[in-house]
């Protein structure tokens, strides 16, 4: 049972800025990778193509500080860093699989009505 009733429709509710993290196309990218096991930094910006260094700093560290991963530190030279999904990050992988799946099978769907749009409003 929760602490507290929250309700994402106000407009002060702090599950907003949960949900503005979480809609952010870099987190899904990063949450779904790592539901695969714990993989370094630069792996995880190997196989996410077009994320910066910095980006995927900032939202690694986000998603740390919202308990959805850890990052382990290994002392080896150089220091080796892993991010793995914690227990409340796996409750998230089968909607964000869902979710980013869903558009590589409706892309072509999502193209052609963008298209007629275009068109229609043109005219």
């Amino acid at each position: 049972m929760p602490e507290q009733a929250y309700n994402v429709y106000e407009d002060r509710c702090p599950t907003r800025l949960v949900l503005d993290r979480l809609a952010d196309k870099w987190a899904l990218l990063i949450l779904d990778r790592l539901r695969g096991g714990p993989l370094r930094f630069n792996h995880i910006r190997r196989e996410i193509k077009g994320i910066s260094q910095k980006v995927l700093s900032q939202t690694l560290r986000k998603q740390e500080r919202d308990g959805l991963i850890t990052r382990a530190i290994f002392p080896t030279v150089p220091v080796t860093v892993e991010y793995a999904l914690t227990p409340l990050g796996r409750t998230l992988t089968e909607t964000i699989s869902a979710l980013t799946h869903w558009a590589e099978k409706n892309m072509d769907a999502i193209l052609a009505a963008q298209r007629a749009y275009d068109e229609r409003d043109a005219g």
